[in-house]
């Protein structure tokens, strides 16, 4: 037996820095989350600050970003690092993502010195969590339509609107908000228990039960003309953001789907079924084989874009086209693993109907699929079907 990866040679691809990298991940992962992570997503919760210092403490948070208390590492090594923490959940990818590529990179790219030293070296040690406030109840695909505006009121900012479907909303810091003004869509940093910000907990989520997810509510949100991020003017800001986010998922969606994997192999292995391992038949190894090609696939790609990412040269449309696939597929593997566990695979015993639920959820945000393929469609055809 070999490793799923061992069919193309994963590792040869990568430094041995990136190796270890990956191991350390690996090992916070299996001795802080696995052990856990069904409980947390059968109660609907996570304890994120608990979480985010443990992250903090090895680098993760940022990792991809200089200076500030940042890491520094390549694209490629913050890669394999989301591959690991979304092999264990989505929700752990999603507050790391949200943490370092959303709102950090906000603040590291747009910000001042000044909200630089702030906050970023206190959310790369984990000590400040951060959220990003750019979808709203009636615009997500099309942010351009935002309704949250940001006005001026002598040097003070007043800000109104929602925003909805934030990871860390409640458990933050600080939020990254986004809104429209009289000089274009700019940026916001807005402290917790800012007079007029009201977080609200979204409920009975079936998906993403072991993350945070809120509503923000800005009434009459005032704040200091500092507050604005200078260096960001129009929807390119916050698609920057996006951009980055989207980056660390086209490998995270490959880790749940190498853990589907994995957990697959092993119970056809154990499994006995007319009298034989389950793994015998044909038609088990044939939907093993086939999950097997499409990881692989996913990986080679991953990897690749991270090399041209680390090169400075990746494109929008590539992004994209990473998240698009690796999504989808991870998506049908996950599901197909689950017909190999039979009934076992719709409890929480296992973690394939956990990765399969919430990858649901990863095929929706950063955006849809359906958006991700006008993404390509345009490239291709230099024709936007948006309008």
């Amino acid at each position: 037996m070999i490793a799923p990866t061992a069919l193309f040679a994963l590792d040869t691809l990568l430094t041995e820095e990136e190796r270890e990298i990956r191991s350390t991940v690996r090992r916070v992962c299996d001795r802080e989350i696995r052990p856990h992570v069904a409980g947390w997503f059968e109660d609907g919760e996570l304890p994120a600050r608990e979480l985010a210092r443990t992250l903090g403490s090895v680098g993760v948070l940022g990792m991809h970003l200089d200076g500030y208390g940042c890491a520094g590492m390549g694209a490629v090594s913050y890669g394999l690092a989301c591959l690991e923490l979304e092999a264990a959940d989505s929700g752990l990818r999603s507050l790391v993502s949200v943490q370092g590529s959303l709102a950090m990179y906000a603040i590291w790219k747009y910000g001042s010195e000044e909200q630089k030293q702030e906050w970023l070296p206190a959310m790369a040690a984990g000590e400040r969590i951060g959220c990003f406030g750019l979808t709203e109840p009636d615009f997500g695909s099309d942010p351009g339509g935002m309704r949250a505006t940001a006005k001026r009121e002598g040097g003070d900012w007043v800000l109104n609107g929602t925003k909805m479907w934030i990871t860390n909303g409640s458990v933050s810091d600080v939020a990254v908000v986004w809104a429209r003004t009289d000089e274009g869509v700019r940026g916001f940093l807005v402290p917790a228990g800012t007079p007029g910000l009201t977080v609200n907990d979204v409920k009975h989520k079936i998906s993403l039960r072991a993350s945070v997810t809120s509503e923000l509510v800005l009434d009459g949100v005032r704040l200091p003309g500092e507050a604005m991020l200078p260096g960001a003017r129009g929807l390119s800001g916050p698609l920057g953001c996006l951009n980055e986010a989207r980056f660390g998922i086209v490998f995270g969606s490959m880790g749940a789907a190498l853990d589907c994997l994995e957990t697959a192999i092993a119970y056809a292995g154990d499994r006995e079924v007319f009298a034989r391992p389950l793994a015998s038949f044909q038609l088990t190894q044939e939907k093993l084989a086939d999950m097997a090609l499409e990881l692989g696939k996913g990986l080679l790609l991953a990897v690749h874009l991270g090399r041209l990412k680390e090169a400075g040269t990746i494109t929008p449309e590539q992004v994209s086209a990473g998240k698009l696939n690796n999504v989808r597929e991870a998506l049908e593997i996950a599901r197909k693993c689950r017909t190999l566990l039979g009934a076992s695979g719709v409890t929480l015993e296992y973690p394939v109907i956990r990765h399969s639920v919430n990858l649901e959820s990863v095929l929706t945000y950063e955006g849809t699929s359906e958006i991700h393929t006008l993404v390509l469609g345009k490239a291709l055809t230099g024709i936007s079907a948006f309008s």
